[in-house]
C-alpha cells in the first residue's frame, strides 16, 4: 500500500495541518474537523486491489474505481454519488528523439476529499502540491482549486508540447523547401511527425467538451469560485487546439509540396535521361546504317566515306547538344 500512496496530507482553511498519514485516519481527521478541511491523497500506478482498499474508505464508485486502475480512458467527465471521476491525459516531449510521449493523471473529487492516480513517467504533478501550498489563498477553496490546478498543469504541459512540435515544423519546412535540393526522405520525417500531432490530438481533443462542462458550472463538488479558473483552462486548451489544427493542415500542405518536388524532379531527371539517350540513339543509327555492308551503298567505297561518317555523328550530336542544354533538359 505504501508503494502506490506518494502522499497523503490535510488542509485546514488552505494551509496544511498535522495529522495522521494513513489515508483513512487523516480522512477521519479531515471530516472531524468541520468545513474548509479536506483530504488530499496522490497515488501512482495502483492495483486494483490496493484502490479498492483506498476506494472503499473514500467511497468511490466501483465503475470510476475500475477506470482509474485500467488507464488508457478517453479524457472525460463523469459525476457519481459522492464523488466526481475526471480523466486527463499527460503529455511529454523528448527533443532528442523528436517524440510525444503521454501519461494519465485521474482525479477523484469530493465533498472532503481530493484523489489523483497517476499513470506514466510523464507526470506535470511533480511540484504541484508544494505550489499549492505556497497559495493559501487559493487552496481555502479546496479539493475545486486542486481540480483546477491540476487541470491547468496538464493543459499548460500541451502548450510546451505544441510549441515545441511547432518548432521542429518550422525545421522541417525549412528543410523541405531548401533551394537546390531535394529530400526524397522527407516524406518519412512528414509521417512521423503526423504520429506524433496524432499522439497530442487523442490528448487535447477529447478534453475540450469536459472542460466546457466543468466551466459552466453545474458540477457537483466544483465550486461557483472555480469556474473562471477553469475558464482560463479551458480557454488555453482551445487554442492548443487550434495550433494543432493549424499544424496539421500545414503538414498537409508540406506534404503535397514535397511530393510536388519530387515529382517535378523525376520529370527533370526523365528528360535528361531522354536527351543523353537521344544523343547516344544517333551516331548508333548512323553507324548501324553504315554497317550493313550491302555491295550497293553510297559512298561505301569512297574514301572519304568514314570520316564523312564520323563528322556527321558529331554534327548531329552537337547541334543536340546545344538544342537540349538551351531548353534545359541537359
Amino acid at each position: 500500500m505504501a508503494r502506490m500512496i506518494v502522499h497523503c496530507a490535510i488542509y485546514q482553511d488552505g494551509r496544511r495541518v498535522e495529522g495522521p498519514e494513513d489515508h483513512a485516519g487523516a480522512l477521519a481527521a479531515a471530516r472531524a474537523a468541520g468545513q474548509g478541511s479536506f483530504v488530499w491523497i496522490g497515488l501512482f500506478e495502483p492495483t486494483a486491489e490496493e484502490l479498492d482498499q483506498v476506494g472503499a474508505e473514500f467511497s468511490l464508485h466501483p465503475l470510476a474505481a475500475e477506470d482509474a486502475v485500467s488507464a488508457h480512458q478517453r479524457p472525460k467527465v463523469e459525476a457519481y454519488q459522492g464523488s466526481l471521476f475526471v480523466a486527463l491525459k499527460t503529455l511529454g516531449y523528448h527533443p532528442g528523439g523528436h517524440t510525444v510521449t503521454s501519461g494519465e493523471v485521474m482525479v477523484f473529487v469530493g465533498e472532503d476529499f481530493v484523489m489523483t492516480v497517476r499513470h506514466g513517467a510523464d507526470s506535470p504533478l511533480g511540484g504541484l502540491r508544494a505550489e499549492l501550498e505556497a497559495q493559501p489563498e487559493v487552496l481555502k477553496y479546496g479539493p475545486s482549486a486542486v481540480l483546477h490546478s491540476v487541470c491547468d498543469v496538464v493543459v499548460d504541459g500541451y502548450v510546451d508540447v505544441v510549441v515545441a512540435l511547432q518548432a521542429d515544423l518550422d525545421e522541417l519546412e525549412a528543410d523541405v523547401f531548401a533551394p537546390g535540393r531535394v529530400d526524397r526522405t522527407i516524406a518519412g520525417r512528414i509521417y512521423g511527425y503526423k504520429r506524433q500531432l496524432v499522439a497530442v490530438r487523442r490528448a487535447t481533443g477529447p478534453l475540450l467538451e469536459p472542460m466546457l462542462r466543468l466551466e459552466r458550472g453545474g458540477v457537483p463538488f466544483v465550486r461557483a469560485e472555480a469556474l473562471p479558473y477553469l475558464r482560463d483552462v479551458a480557454d488555453h486548451l482551445a487554442r492548443a487546439n487550434d495550433q494543432v489544427d493549424g499544424m496539421d493542415r500545414l503538414l498537409s500542405d508540406i506534404l503535397s509540396a514535397n511530393l510536388a518536388q519530387v515529382s517535378v524532379q523525376q520529370n527533370n531527371d526523365m528528360r535528361k535521361i531522354s536527351a543523353w539517350a537521344a544523343l547516344a540513339a544517333v551516331p548508333t543509327m548512323i553507324a548501324g546504317v553504315y554497317g550493313m555492308n550491302f555491295e550497293h551503298m553510297p559512298e561505301l567505297h569512297q574514301p572519304w566515306g568514314y570520316p564523312a561518317a564520323l563528322t556527321l555523328m558529331v554534327v548531329v550530336c552537337v547541334v543536340l547538344h546545344r538544342v537540349f542544354k538551351r531548353h534545359d533538359w541537359l
